[in-house]
């Protein structure tokens, strides 16, 4: 790959967002799957309640795995190199993935079948912990100033095209007979994992280091160390602000395929049909906003984002509780396919333009993993709870409304970075 090529900031496009969106198929196509059947597989001697909150918790899992995955890729990423942690995510996460799909089920095994399914989760959250920040990086590395917003808007989209990728695959499990389902259909979409990871090795394998972390004058000793003590404010604000972000996705993503099915009667394949069609249309969005980024600025369209997300919860499950396959769909892409990627798109160029060089990886990582765990990580769970303590939706609704706030809080103090310049 020539130096040409690397100046122009799009050589890591392909590579980076193949290898980005199959990180997410995996790590989404265990939160599609596992509501729709784990409970039956692995937690069979619960209520059906109960079981919901261990597949949530399970689920959980993967996000508390995040920031000790973030620190530790966050280390090396900001020591030894981007690349290295891009290629040892990949395969971790695929890994975990594989073992998923050839797990004995607890019929078979018992609790054994509980403890490993738990274990897997946790290392396709320890991966996830280390590519969410590092391909995002290579981007904005490797791009013209420009166009940082727009460079990073593409990787970042590759989360909604993994969660295409599963939401297709639980599309198509979920249209399979009863017990073809619970025997053999739920484990193929984990299984395709090992064709997916051995292309995005492949590609990645050709990539370059980012020459802004080669020309960096020199590495922190310790990056975690010189983060928090040096640029805590900006990690605070990414915390506070990925928390917003994620909790909004997972509320009206993820936790909607279980309470909507199980709770108001909605057919299965119309809530996984409506996340999928939500994730098509913010595959364009995500771009167009991080062009946008580019022109007004970083910081005004996340704002915007946490504020119409708040605003919107207070319909949401109203609309849910209709029942109507129309509306319902189309508030699903509301959410998941405008709203969100109004704050997704632009935190792969806000978050790390926050930071110099020397700290990018780990600072990122501390403050946008430990908000995933407070934030998305545990949404499902929290919801749950709320609903079958309340019995209302609109304690949900005043849960998120208070993620915003903090978020708008912690923005006001941050400041505007699409006309900065990257530095050591």
């Amino acid at each position: 790959m020539s130096a040409r090529h690397r100046a122009r900031g799009g050589a890591f496009w392909l590579p980076g967002t193949v290898g980005t969106a199959i990180e997410w198929y995996d790590f989404f196509i265990y939160g599609l799957i596992a509501p729709l059947v784990f409970d039956q597989l692995f937690f069979p001697k619960f209520d059906s309640l109960t079981a919901t909150l261990a597949v949530f918790a399970t689920f959980a899992v993967g996000f508390f795995a995040r920031p000790l995955g973030g620190v530790v890729f966050g280390h090396f990423g900001d020591r030894t190199g981007r690349k290295s942690v891009l290629l040892w995510t990949l395969l971790l996460m695929g890994l975990a993935t594989m073992g998923i799909g050839l797990l004995p089920t607890y019929g078979g095994v018992g609790v054994v079948a509980t403890v490993a399914l738990v274990l897997l989760r946790f290392i396709q959250g320890f991966a996830l912990g280390g590519e969410a920040t590092a391909a995002g990086l290579m981007a904005i590395e490797t791009s013209p100033g420009d166009k940082r917003g727009f460079s990073a808007a593409v990787i970042q989209a590759a989360g909604p095209l993994g969660v295409v990728l599963a939401s297709f695959a639980a599309l198509v499990i979920s249209r399979l007979p009863e017990a073809d389902l619970l025997s053999w259909g739920w484990r193929v979409p984990f299984l395709v994992s090992a064709l997916l990871v051995a292309v995005g090795l492949y590609m990645r394998l050709g990539i370059e280091e980012s020459a802004v972390f080669r020309a960096a004058p020199e590495v922190a000793a310790v990056p975690a160390v010189e983060a928090v003590r040096t640029y805590w404010r900006s990690i605070v604000i990414v915390l506070f602000a990925e928390m917003a972000q994620t909790s909004y996705f997972y509320l009206t993503a993820i936790f909607t395929i279980s309470f909507a099915t199980r709770q108001l009667g909605v057919a299965k394949d119309v809530i996984t049909q409506a996340v999928l069609l939500a994730n098509l249309l913010a595959l364009v969005a995500m771009p167009l906003i991080g062009a946008w980024s580019d022109r007004i600025g970083r910081k005004r369209l996340f704002l915007a984002g946490v504020v119409i997300a708040a605003a919107s919860m207070f319909a949401f499950y109203n609309v849910l509780a209709s029942r109507d396959p129309l509306l319902v769909t189309l508030a699903v892409m509301l959410a998941a396919g405008v709203i969100h990627p109004l704050m997704f798109s632009t935190e792969g160029s806000y978050f790390p333009e926050l930071f110099p060089t020397r700290v990018r990886f780990t600072g990122v990582s501390i403050g946008k993993q430990f908000g995933v765990v407070l934030g998305g990580g545990i949404a499902p769970l929290v919801a749950t709870s709320l609903f079958a303590r309340t019995g209302t939706i609109y304690a949900i609704t005043g849960y998120y409304v208070a993620l915003a706030l903090a978020a708008v809080i912690a923005l006001g103090f941050a400041r505007e970075t699409f006309k900065s310049r990257l530095h050591g």
